[in-house]
């Protein structure tokens, strides 16, 4: 950083515009890649689902909420966890109060996880959040969308995620899965991502690739070494 380049506005204002034309060519590009997501085949959901929350116990169908679309953020949170995971936080702190709007383009988000909603209740109300938050506990949900795995598959290290076998570190892992309803009140799965595939969704990480130093993760012992629960930092 103390060596960086340092130039005339004008010289200044070349790299931009240069840099400028890259980005725009990026826009389109993620633009393509979108509309190609919307045009992803789904798959009718035929298994019934039961899930903990705070109207009581509601279907998948019922967590539309009278939309059409639903998004469901997968929180990783074990049943025997005190608290919820601290990146999966970050990623809540990002999606905390987006629901007003996203109700307007009628889309329903939602938390899932695999922890009893008493717990759920708990964090929450510790970290001020309002989204809707249910428990899967009782039912296969977070297996069936390859978000937790058993004792098995993690001594053999053999988990399926993110679409591949691999040796997760931990028995709960992150995600986004989204879901239609037609007018016939069929539910469709139609789209999941994980790992990286849910960076574009936190706003934060976004802000700090704008800066000078980035992410500023380099030199850490992995990626989010830095992060704590937001009422965990120091000052």
């Amino acid at each position: 950083m103390y060596d960086h380049k340092v130039v005339s506005r004008e010289e200044w204002l070349v790299a931009r515009k240069k840099h400028l034309a890259k980005e725009k060519a990026f826009t389109r590009l993620r633009d393509e890649l979108s509309q190609d997501r919307r045009e992803l085949p789904w798959v009718k959901v035929d298994k019934e689902y039961l899930f903990d929350g705070p109207n009581g116990r509601e279907t998948l169908a019922d967590l539309f909420d009278g939309r059409s679309q639903l998004i469901i953020y997968h929180f990783m949170y074990s049943p025997d966890w005190e608290e919820g995971c601290p990146s999966c936080s970050f990623w809540a702190d990002n999606f905390n109060g987006i629901d007003i709007h996203l109700k307007h383009r009628d889309i329903t988000l939602v938390a899932v996880s695999k922890a009893p909603l008493s717990k759920l209740q708990t964090y929450k109300k510790q970290m001020g959040w309002s989204f809707k938050w249910v428990s899967s506990f009782e039912n296969d949900f977070n297996r069936d969308y390859h978000v937790s795995f058993t004792s098995d598959e993690m001594e053999k290290g053999e988990m399926f995620y993110n679409y591949r076998i691999s040796n997760f570190p931990m028995e709960e892992a992150h995600g986004i899965s989204v879901f239609y309803k037609n007018q016939q009140g069929d539910v469709f799965h139609t789209y999941s991502c994980y790992s990286r595939g849910l960076d574009m969704l936190n706003g934060a990480y976004h802000y700090m690739d704008l800066v000078p130093k980035g992410r500023d993760e380099d030199d850490l012992p992995y990626g989010m070494a830095w992060l704590r629960r937001h009422d965990q930092y120091d000052g």
